[in-house]
């Protein structure tokens, strides 16, 4: 265990989204050290191939790795539900025995298997993998689970479009099929729908509980450091934030301050 040692976490993003998660984890965890990598040259991912979200993951995880990260979270549904397994299983034990990566996939599942039915908003990779159906059966047979893929939130909340009247059509369109089945509970299966948390909300209704992803998430990887004391921080100054983007920082900045109602002073521009 490294006794009065600054601890380093990764965490990964196509682009804006993971800041939904690391907002949670600098509320909960603030004495961490956080390295933000979010690849907004490109995003979204969820249009992409297996294999190349894969090379994507992997180039992300190398460098985070490289910055010294102890611990990495593929704060991205689209990477957890499409590369984090071969990561884990077949990557990392070879090239980075020592150090870990986790998703954000397990602990939303965990969350709503306790309900009966189940509705599931994502990217195109997300719902096609059917990833959120397979963990939730693993933990509740007798849940029903409904998808459907939107593939148009991501830009629009990349352009600072959420909260406007189009974004809100196309998201009611996103919804209806689910709130038709009278779902309990719906997974936000993107990092990036939270920016919309408010209003999926209002569209779904009082019946159906719409839990803040980023929040279950950070309980979860408190959970995982209380039982892996090797990545717990026993410092409990302030942790560093860096911020690493591989395009259009201006528009991230922008939108990123205002979501974490902080400045984002510690950034820059790298090459995967």
């Amino acid at each position: 265990m490294l006794k009065n040692k600054k601890i380093n976490i990764g965490v990964f993003d196509s682009g804006l989204g993971g800041l939904t998660v690391l907002k949670h984890f600098l509320k909960e965890l603030p004495q961490y050290n956080y390295y933000y990598l979010g690849d907004t040259a490109r995003l979204p991912y969820g249009g992409h191939s297996k294999e190349v979200i894969y090379r994507y993951a992997k180039e992300a995880v190398d460098f985070l790795f490289d910055q010294g990260c102890q611990l990495i979270v593929l704060a991205c549904n689209t990477a957890s539900a499409q590369a984090l397994r071969r990561l884990q299983q077949d990557y990392l034990p070879n090239k980075y025995p020592d150090r870990r990566i986790l998703g954000v996939i397990i602990s939303l599942a965990e969350k709503a298997s306790t309900h009966k039915k189940v509705g599931v908003i994502g990217t195109r990779a997300t719902i096609s993998s059917n990833v959120y159906e397979q963990e939730i059966k693993k933990l509740n047979s007798k849940s029903k689970i409904y998808q459907n893929s939107a593939p148009l939130l991501v830009p629009l909340i990349e352009e600072g479009m959420a909260g406007k009247d189009v974004t809100n059509k196309i998201l009611k369109k996103y919804l209806s099929p689910l709130k038709k089945e009278n779902v309990d509970t719906l997974i936000l299966g993107c990092t990036h729908y939270p920016f919309l948390l408010n209003d999926v909300r209002r569209i779904m209704g009082k019946n159906c509980d719409v839990s803040d992803p980023g929040l279950i998430v950070a309980y979860s990887l408190n959970a995982y450091l209380d039982r892996h004391p090797e990545f717990k921080c026993s410092d409990k100054k302030l942790g560093e934030r860096h911020f690493f983007l591989t395009d259009r920082p201006e528009n991230f900045i922008l939108l990123g301050e205002k979501f974490l109602g902080e400045k984002i002073n510690n950034w820059q521009i790298v090459s995967l």
